[in-house]
């Protein structure tokens, strides 16, 4: 929407602290659809790594590393040691760390990453950026400074990180407040956590999030401004399936033994605010034939919400005969399975926005999901709404979805009305309001009330 945009072209910089990782988030695919629109909307769009690349590395091996360390950007890395060169980088004067441009020019054939790189028109890195600021922070409690030459004019971190960009106006997306609100639900530091947040609020120029929902704990929760506090809420691209001439009931006979609608699904990961031991226990207890389906990444506390399917010694229980769980898939895979889907079930506990929900609905698989949170703003009227904590409601809805092939039919049809809410147009109007609320205002001085 080009009346929407700034009189001048800007850069945006983002970081890409989730967006290399192999099997993604949430927060991931939130940052590369935010690179693209960005690159769609005619900003210039800078990107932000911290791999282990020292920033006097010559270009070409840069490169070469960049690639080699994007796979490992989401594993458990040791901890930076604390070696005079450290030292220099962190403690030296000024405080701060080095970016550097990292080259992308076709010499390192990079196309089996392509997936995991985000919309760029630069690249850039600063070594163990992420290490280094996290530990500055709990030792300081400021955050650390980045420097690079011919900084963007926004630097947009897609997550609360302890870091500024200098010569930037830095803006924070706080997707949720999650470890404050269901403490018991994370591992994170929550001391470490409240500071954080308390950090972006305070030297960030404006904090941006992706539901009403979101905005509403931030506001509650922290004395700040409300016109400091965007909701932008989020797009999505469309999930990627199987080519259109694939034979898609075939496909999912010969891989997994489903038939096309004859199955539920459930993805994401499997830690206790995803709720997945009610959802087991309300899908079992509904009765029903119809398998359940559960596709990801086991984590924190995965055992006991999976304890109804897999015993304590570690096999499958009786009850496992009706239910599946798969690890994580290729994308198309993944959106083929949401395709092939009698609906999607996503009645976690507490979100920030709910993707699944969103690309659900914009493939036309009905959906069951949560009144909690974010949830029913992303749904609206087009999909079965429960209470999260009541295993019996949630019986009852699987009951609905699964005998009713009208109420399936009606789901469908509101759902892919529902998501153009969500469409890319409109994502870009809220984006561009954002940046332009940031590109007017002066800069400096404390946000906090």
């Amino acid at each position: 929407m080009p009346d929407q945009l700034p009189p001048a072209p800007a850069r945006i910089g983002l970081d890409g602290f989730n967006m290399a990782m192999p099997r993604g988030t949430g927060v991931a695919t939130y940052g590369r659809e935010l690179s693209r629109t960005l690159g769609s909307m005619g900003y210039g769009v800078d990107v932000l790594f911290g791999m282990s690349i020292g920033s006097r590395t010559p270009e070409l091996l840069r490169e070469i590393l960049f690639f080699d360390s994007l796979d490992r950007e989401a594993g458990r890395k040791p901890p930076v040691p604390m070696t005079p060169r450290w030292l220099r980088e962190v403690f030296g004067t000024p405080l701060g760390l080095d970016a550097a441009t990292v080259p992308v020019t076709g010499r390192v054939v990079a196309g089996a990453l392509a997936g995991r790189m985000p919309y760029h028109d630069r690249i850039l890195n600063a070594p163990d950026l992420f290490d280094v600021a996290n530990r500055y922070f709990r030792r300081t409690k400021r955050f650390l400074r980045v420097r690079v030459a011919n900084p963007p004019d926004v630097m947009h971190w897609t997550y609360p990180l302890p870091i500024l960009l200098e010569g930037a106006r830095n803006i924070y997306t706080l997707h949720d407040l999650v470890p404050l609100r269901l403490p018991y639900t994370t591992l994170d530091n929550k001391r470490a956590y409240f500071r954080l947040i308390r950090g972006c609020l305070r030297w960030g120029e404006h904090v941006c999030t992706v539901s009403e929902a979101s905005r509403r704990d931030i506001l509650s929760l922290f004395s700040v401004s409300a016109d400091r506090v965007t909701n932008t809420f989020q797009t999505a691209g469309l999930p990627e399936q199987l080519g259109p001439g694939e034979d898609i009931a075939g496909w999912l006979g010969r891989l997994f033994g489903l038939v096309q609608g004859g199955y539920f699904l459930f993805y994401g990961a499997l830690e206790p605010k995803k709720n997945v031991g009610r959802m087991i226990q309300a899908y079992l207890a509904s009765g029903i034939e119809t398998p359940l389906v559960i596709v990801g990444g086991r984590s924190w506390k995965a055992e006991g919400e999976l304890r109804l399917i897999v015993g304590a010694d570690g096999k499958p229980t009786r009850s496992a005969e009706r239910v599946r769980v798969l690890e994580y898939m290729p994308a198309a895979w993944l959106g083929t399975l949401v395709r092939g889907a009698r609906a999607v079930l996503f009645t976690s506990l507490y979100e920030g926005f709910g993707l699944p929900v969103l690309e659900a609905m914009q493939l036309g698989t009905p959906v069951l999901t949560s009144t909690t949170s974010s949830l029913p703003e992303v749904a609206g009227d087009a999909a079965l709404l429960v209470d999260p904590y009541d295993p019996g409601a949630m019986s009852e809805a699987l009951r609905q979805l699964d005998g009713d092939d009208a109420l399936r039919a009606r789901l469908s049809g509101l759902g892919l009305q529902q998501a153009r809410r969500f469409a890319p147009a409109e994502y870009s109007a809220r984006l561009a309001g954002l940046y332009r609320t940031v590109l007017g205002r002066a800069v400096g001085g404390s946000r906090l009330n």
